[in-house]
């Protein structure tokens, strides 16, 4: 069962500093119908301007992970971590027991463009904590690249949940399936261009959640940009 999720009836707000698109319900945008996907809480789309940003503000027990697509966005958090993520590069904190942090854009002069995704954890109360790191085989396209997940596989981001969340960037004409394990369920995200995901095709920032599939056979109808989770 493949449920599609259009970019058109997200959540969306244009602050002026902040153009953002929420896939699930977050923040003054409600949505009983839309609360998340398995342990997936949280896809937002964010275009930050030139100098803006989100000063610093509290989270705690969520894995979240921000994936740049165009830009960079500089981090400064209570655990002393401070650095700037570019695109080709993870972010991950582990919010645990709580943190804090402050998130700007890094230039003056460009807009960032992010992906910043929410996984709830499988235990409450870990110790937080911040990493970034290369995102490996990134330039190589038409091959799933593993971001994260629950074991650090491949050298991917270590997050405290059973989700393993990957990247491609999938040339026009180009197909590739992924085999998903008993009782695993799948949500594809659309960043750019146009991909089919089975039958069904989708546009930039429409999602697909995918249940009771054994295999997803992924065609970019035009060169297309996208995450893969797969979640229990």
């Amino acid at each position: 069962m493949i449920e599609i999720r259009r970019s058109k009836d997200r959540g969306h707000f244009d602050h002026g500093w902040l153009d953002t698109c929420h896939s699930f319900s977050f923040g003054d945008y409600q949505d009983p119908n839309h609360m998340g996907f398995r342990s997936l809480r949280v896809i937002n789309e964010d275009r930050v301007a030139p100098g803006g940003g989100f000063p610093t503000h509290p989270h705690h027990d969520m894995e979240i992970i921000t994936y740049i697509v165009s830009g960079a966005l500089e981090h400064e958090d209570s655990l002393g971590s401070h650095g700037t993520i570019r695109r080709g590069q993870i972010q991950r904190i582990t919010a645990g027991r709580g943190v804090q942090h402050s998130e700007f854009n890094a230039s003056q002069s460009d807009p960032v463009h992010l992906i910043q995704i929410w996984i709830r954890p499988e235990h409450k109360g870990a110790d937080p904590s911040y990493d970034q790191q290369d995102l490996p085989g990134f330039d190589s396209p038409n091959q799933l690249h593993l971001m994260a997940s629950s074991d650090g596989a491949h050298n991917s981001m270590t997050i405290g949940q059973d989700v393993s969340l990957y990247t491609c960037v999938l040339e026009t004409g180009r197909s590739l399936s992924h085999t998903l394990g008993d009782q695993r369920h799948a949500w594809v995200q659309l960043i750019s261009g146009s991909l089919s995901v089975g039958s069904e095709s989708l546009r930039p920032g429409d999602g697909a959640a995918v249940s009771a599939e054994p295999r997803l056979e992924l065609t970019a109808l035009q060169s297309a940009e996208f995450l893969l989770f797969d979640l229990a």
